[in-house]
């Protein structure tokens, strides 16, 4: 129930932003890829997002994509590597505006990875919520569009957790 909750508030953020266009291009357009997550405090240390969990903004993302070129002359790797600082709502969200050689939105041959992402947390902005709890990631929900050659790669949460549990709050 927690990862239905957590997917759905991300796909909630996802279509808060207006930055992702979906208009006609021409016939071998670029790819435009957005790599995207969220981070939030586990109160309770129970790796899931409870009524006393909250998204914390200005943790520090490690970001790493590779991707195969669909070139049929070379076998190319392209790998993009930046740090994000997640915003008010905990989100944090790398932009490749335009990558030659990659069709995202073409079908992948099964036998070949077209794509591969990892995030992984760097530090929290509270004091109160610093132990690393989910650090690393490479589950992802791949959303794409065949028309503008646009992917999103949205990755489960990450999260932190304080230092002791609130028993108050999540009991034992």
């Amino acid at each position: 129930m927690e990862k239905k909750l957590i997917m759905f508030l991300f796909l909630l953020q996802l279509l808060s932003l207006n930055t992702l266009s979906l208009k006609h291009s021409s016939a071998k357009p670029n790819a435009k890829i957005t790599v995207m997550g969220l981070v939030y405090c586990d109160i309770c240390s129970n790796n899931s997002f409870s009524k006393h969990s909250y998204f914390i903004p200005g943790v520090e993302v490690r970001i790493i994509c590779r991707f195969n070129s669909a070139s049929s002359r070379t076998r190319e790797m392209i790998t993009f590597s930046a740090n994000r600082t997640t915003n008010e709502l905990g989100l944090y969200k790398l932009d490749i505006t335009s990558l030659e050689g990659v069709a995202c939105a073409a079908a992948a041959k099964k036998d070949s990875l077209m794509a591969s992402c990892q995030a992984s947390l760097i530090g929290s902005s509270k004091d109160s919520c610093s132990v690393p709890g989910f650090k690393t990631t490479t589950d992802q929900v791949v959303f794409k569009s065949k028309r503008s050659n646009l992917c999103v790669y949205g990755f489960t949460a990450l999260n932190f957790r304080p230092l002791q549990k609130n028993l108050h709050l999540c009991g034992k």
